[in-house]
């Protein structure tokens, strides 16, 4: 009876050691990374980054691929595309718009108002040089820089991190003063 106990001693332990190799093997086995930007947005990625690739000094297309990486929530890739453009292209209004939004959703609120306060400065800029901001973009950037003056005063650099400042901070850069007239 004795000799039947050791045999199956020993089964379960030789069980529980292939169970044990069995889980360690699947824990490590190679596992398929997830995608840097979700199969919605990736032909339509995929096609931007070609157009991009095809036309590096095209504004509108650099613009184009930002904010579908911006649409995709792949913020860090928008910055990649944009530091790498040139630098003509880059210090273009509506470039600047979208580095701040990627630097924004970064977590990086400092950086985001610098880049629209370069915006506000270069539509501001009477030179000849200077591009011709459209009223929807002034009208954005100035909105933004509210916003983030207000959560860089607040101390917040990540906005997601933080919804009650972040909200706060919105509400104090939007608020609207009325006047009642007697």
């Amino acid at each position: 009876m004795s000799g039947k106990m050791g045999v199956s001693r020993s089964g379960c332990a030789n069980v529980a050691v292939l169970l044990a190799i069995g889980a360690i093997w699947f824990a490590g086995s190679t596992q398929r990374e997830k995608p840097v930007v979700g199969d919605r947005h990736q032909s339509k990625v995929a096609a931007l980054e070609n157009d991009a690739a095809l036309k590096p000094n095209d504004a509108a297309k650099l613009n184009e691929l930002a904010q579908a990486y911006l649409d995709a929530r792949a913020p860090g890739m928008a910055l990649a595309a944009i530091e790498r453009a040139p630098e003509a292209i880059r210090a273009q209004p509506s470039v600047e718009h979208l580095y701040a939004r990627a630097l924004l959703d970064q977590g990086r609120s400092a950086d985001a108002l610098a880049a629209e306060r370069r915006v506000l400065a270069r539509c501001a800029d009477p030179s000849a040089d200077a591009p011709t901001c459209s009223t929807y973009l002034l009208a954005s950037a100035t909105r933004r820089a509210d916003i983030l003056e207000q959560l860089v005063q607040l101390g917040v650099e990540d906005a997601q991190a933080h919804p009650e400042a972040s909200a706060l901070a919105y509400h104090n850069a939007t608020r609207q003063v009325s006047f009642a007239v007697p």
